[in-house]
């Protein structure tokens, strides 16, 4: 099962989070220190913790300014759910639920809700169609001929139930129908088992598939020394514990050779699982790619209290540098590698792992390098979302990735009237929660300007995300004209800046500037191509290739489809008949909204966020207009 949406409540400074949308593959949450991200991942992980027990409790978790002040008005704050989610059951869950119950009970998509309180009891809504299940299950337990109408009206098991019964009782005397009747009763006795009744039935299935949460923050990192057969053995761990045992049973390393008298096979053995991890590290580890992970095994004895000896097999972690020729104890080494190493060894055990697991990290790489943070992203890309949902903390502008800002959503604290709001809006937050967000991509442009060697220069974010998704979009088309892959798109803040960035790097770097057509013309962009800063060829004007003179990036749409953008941005009804004029579709909207301009970046941020959608909706005449502009850039690489 996905993951897609979480909503948190009266869980610790979280009044109400709303519905949180979980990406598919990878949710970043960003925000300033207290600002609730661990709170949220905690409430979560509470939900179906995957290695360690954590329960909710109201003394540690209920808001502490409220906590008595509901207990005193009377609130059943055992009954109170801090967590909510919305599942949706995938391929392999649908056939689980149709062995059980046959076809048409549940499809791939269908939404299950799930809460759970602070009683650390679920309750939920399956989604699935019980009348579906009664039709499945009547066609194969045969009734009486006439009673078929009657059973076909059935739309519950509980209904069921009381009929067959009935109609047992009825039959007595019909030893053929008694039969039917009876062995109706029985297979349905089978079908909804101990619980009698479809909605435990079929939590019984899903409740095997339902994700468990895998929450790895820095206590679950590895202890130098780690008692084998204690960790081993002993189902309580700790989250530091946790993560030694998934060490130890690394590549299938079995607890009995582990444990085996031999030294030489206990050794190999080790060595088996620490070679798997030597290879992680040296691939994902670029600080130092000569590292290399040497566990041992010693075994000593120890006396009890009362004089009693035993046996402690024991495993110590060392690293090899064979950079400066000499090991390291595994918490001498920088805290930066010793949590990317506890990560590798904790997360395989759930790499092959068959049922879905959803990974939160909390505040992960805070002691790495900006590059072993990048080390990480890719980790997480080429190996955790290939098997896992990924939601995790930072307030890092490495740990976010500007050309996945749909993956964002910002925490805030806003004191206990409101308490911790979590978005994926941008546009209402604090300078402090944006920051990481304005520091990806001020070094993201900056890697850019210095890197790419052929920029086209546009005058904001909302031109860069229109040129950036249609082109992708019509280069997966095969046949259709998108930007040359060469070209670096690089948005400077707006028209006015853009003679500034031109007149700085123009000499350095090869430069096309693309900007909306005015009445007013743009004198210093000519005047810099006539002084010898930029080739005439290199600005481009929307205008011409709208054929008019005056036109934004806007106006490549079709009227009717920029207004969907815009309306769903500003929550408008606005429609191209109530636009007087034939100016630029921005200054006609403004004008029918009294404004002297709106913000263009939020009808951008609509496409960005619901880009599959926009994107297949798009007409063939605006998807043209946009290839004749491409068109026009791509001729200017080579000049």
């Amino acid at each position: 099962m996905k993951l897609k949406s979480v909503r948190i409540r009266m869980f610790r400074n979280i009044l109400d989070s709303t519905d949180v949308m979980i990406d598919e593959k990878v949710t970043c949450l960003v925000g300033k220190n207290e600002s609730g991200k661990t709170a949220f991942l905690n409430a979560l992980w509470r939900l179906k913790p995957a290695r360690v027990t954590a329960e909710f409790a109201i003394h540690d978790h209920y808001p502490a300014w409220l906590e008595k002040r509901h207990r005193n008005e009377g609130v059943n704050q055992k009954k109170f759910e801090p967590v909510e989610v919305c599942l949706e059951w995938g391929p392999a869950d649908v056939r689980a639920m149709q062995d059980k119950f046959g076809p048409g009970v549940v499809t791939v998509g269908t939404k299950l809700m799930l809460w759970k309180n602070y009683s650390n009891e679920f309750r939920w809504e399956s989604g699935c169609n019980e009348q579906q299940a009664v039709k499945n299950f009547i066609g194969k337990s045969p009734v009486p001929a006439a009673e078929q109408a009657a059973y076909a009206m059935l739309a519950d098991f509980e209904s069921l139930k009381k009929k067959l019964a009935a109609d047992a009782e009825k039959s007595k005397e019909a030893e053929e129908d008694l039969k039917l009747f009876s062995n109706g009763q029985s297979a349905l006795t089978v079908l909804l088992g101990k619980t009698e009744n479809f909605d435990g039935a079929t939590w019984e299935v899903a409740d095997d598939r339902l994700p468990e949460f895998f929450y790895f923050a820095d206590y679950s990192m590895l202890p130098y020394s780690v008692k084998i057969r204690e960790v081993l053995k002993n189902e309580k761990l700790s989250d530091s514990d946790a993560t030694a045992r998934a060490l130890l049973i690394l590549g299938g390393t079995e607890t009995e050779y582990v444990l085996n008298p031999d030294y030489e096979r206990r050794k190999r053995e080790l060595e088996n699982g620490a070679n798997v991890l030597t290879d992680d590290v040296n691939k994902y580890w670029s600080q130092n790619p000569e590292l290399r992970v040497q566990p041992d095994i010693t075994q000593r004895t120890e006396s009890n209290q009362q004089g009693q000896q035993s046996v402690l097999d024991e495993m110590k972690l060392r690293i090899w540098d064979n950079r400066h020729s000499l090991s390291l104890p595994f918490n001498e080494h920088s805290a930066g590698f010793q949590w990317f190493f506890s990560f590798l060894a904790a997360f395989s055990e759930y790499e092959n792992h068959d049922l879905p697991v959803v990974i939160l990290l909390d505040e992960p790489a805070v002691g790495l390098h900006a590059k072993a943070q990048a080390d990480l992203l890719r980790f997480i890309e080429e190996r955790l979302t290939k098997r896992c949902q990924v939601i995790y903390t930072t307030h890092s502008p490495f740990m976010v990735q500007p050309g996945k800002l749909e993956r964002v959503r910002l925490v805030e604290d806003r004191g206990k009237q409101e308490g911790s709001v979590l978005s994926s809006d941008v546009l209402t937050r604090d300078r402090d929660t944006l920051f990481p967000l304005q520091g990806a991509l001020g070094y993201d442009l900056v890697q850019h300007l210095f890197v790419a060697e052929n920029n086209v220069v546009v005058e904001g974010t909302s031109d860069y995300a229109y040129l950036k998704l249609i082109s992708d979009f019509l280069g997966s088309k095969g046949d259709r004209t998108s930007l040359n892959p060469k070209w670096s798109i690089v948005p400077v803040g707006g028209a006015d800046l853009i003679p500034t960035f031109v007149a700085l790097l123009g000499n350095h770097l090869k430069v096309t500037v693309l900007v909306d057509s005015r009445k007013e013309g743009h004198q210093k962009l000519e005047r810099m191509a006539n002084d010898g800063y930029l080739e005439k060829q290199r600005i481009i004007l929307v205008g011409d290739v709208l054929g008019r003179k005056t036109g934004d990036i806007e106006d490549l749409f079709e009227e009717d489809e920029y207004l969907g953008l815009y309306n769903k941005a500003f929550a408008k009804a606005i429609k191209a008949k109530d636009l007087d004029g034939n100016d630029p579709i921005v200054a006609r909207i403004a004008r029918h909204e009294g404004v002297e301009r709106f913000d263009h970046g939020r009808p951008a941020d609509v496409m960005l966020r619901d880009r599959d959608a926009v994107l297949s909706t798009l007409s063939d005449s605006t998807l043209k207009r946009f290839e004749d502009l491409f068109g026009r850039i791509n001729k200017t690489l080579g000049t």
